[in-house]
């Protein structure tokens, strides 16, 4: 079976693709509608496409939404290096200003969830809201993993293999992503994902080096908690964040277990929001994309989120 190409990610829909460059890097965005800027961060094992349903919803409610493909994933560069937190959350607040904004309100499912939280401690100023999916803060997910072996760290064990060299990517790759389409299913709550909606999942994920560079995240993340940049990085998300934000988990989410997540917010000084969706696994922003922008978009509407 042939490896497909990044023409793959050229979905079309009322979007539109191009390239913009960051910090030495090009990205393949996706943008729709006019206003204030929503920037929308995919995680693992995804990419812009998972917010397909955002791009419609929010610029129908005036926003200018932007969806990445994150460094190493679908259409963007896939560099060897650069798949820590502190670097991929420079990415991101590079490719604010690169859109002409200084600031915006950054979206976050699951990787990117955990790199919106690394950006609004490293750069706060480009954070003007924070909606994190999915996706506990850094130094929940850390004291979790350490201290419930049978909770937090079993359901991410599937991480532990990933340390191993070449063959993780091999196998996500093999039999058509098979098992990119299994993780889909695993993590997700009844109903999804749809036969069409995986099968896009599983391609775009054997896009030449997409399935390296993902394991890379996970590899910086499980290596570095022993070492001396991942303790750097574990001291400074210390810091508490002063952007409104909102923290959105599916109830039923197997992977990201819902009570690593709450607790979050003992790390947000400014206004903060926690709310799960009900019947929603790991993807709630696809499981349950109406509940999930009906959290979302009157809360960025709302000039007085703490209340």
């Amino acid at each position: 079976m042939s490896a497909p190409d990044e023409s793959l990610v050229q979905v079309e829909g009322p979007w539109t693709h191009r390239s913009v460059h960051a910090g030495g890097t090009r990205f393949h965005v996706v943008e729709a509608g006019e206003g204030p800027l929503v920037l929308l961060l995919h995680g693992f094992p995804q990419f812009w496409w998972t917010w397909r349903n955002q791009l419609v919803s929010l610029p129908a409610a005036g926003y200018r939404a932007v969806a990445v493909d994150l460094r190493g994933y679908g259409g963007s560069d896939k560099p060897p290096r650069g798949y820590d937190l502190p670097t991929l959350a420079g990415d991101a607040a590079g490719l604010i200003r690169a859109l002409g904004e200084s600031g915006a309100v950054v979206v976050g499912h699951d990787w990117g969830g955990l790199l919106a939280w690394t950006m609004a401690v490293c750069d706060p100023k480009a954070v003007l809201r924070l909606v994190t999916v999915s996706a506990p803060h850094p130094r929940r997910l850390r004291a979790a993993l350490f201290g419930e072996p049978f909770g937090q760290l079993r359901a991410a064990s599937y991480a532990l293999g990933f340390q191993l060299p070449f063959l993780p990517e091999r196998r996500l790759v093999a039999r058509g992503g098979a098992k990119v389409g299994r993780m889909l299913d695993e993590w997700s709550g009844p109903g999804w994902p749809e036969e069409d909606v995986a099968r896009t999942y599983r391609e775009v994920f054997r896009i030449p080096t997409v399935s390296h560079c993902a394991v890379e995240y996970h590899r910086w993340f499980a290596r570095s908690q022993l070492r001396p940049d991942g303790l750097r990085y574990a001291r400074m998300m210390r810091k508490r964040i002063d952007a409104p934000t909102l923290q959105l988990h599916g109830a039923l989410d197997p992977h990201a277990l819902p009570r690593t997540a709450h607790g979050s917010g003992r790390y947000v000084t400014g206004p903060y929001r926690w709310r799960m969706i009900d019947g929603a696994g790991h993807f709630p922003h696809e499981e349950r994309p109406e509940e999930f922008d009906a959290e979302v978009i009157p809360w960025l509407a709302d000039p007085e989120p703490g209340r």
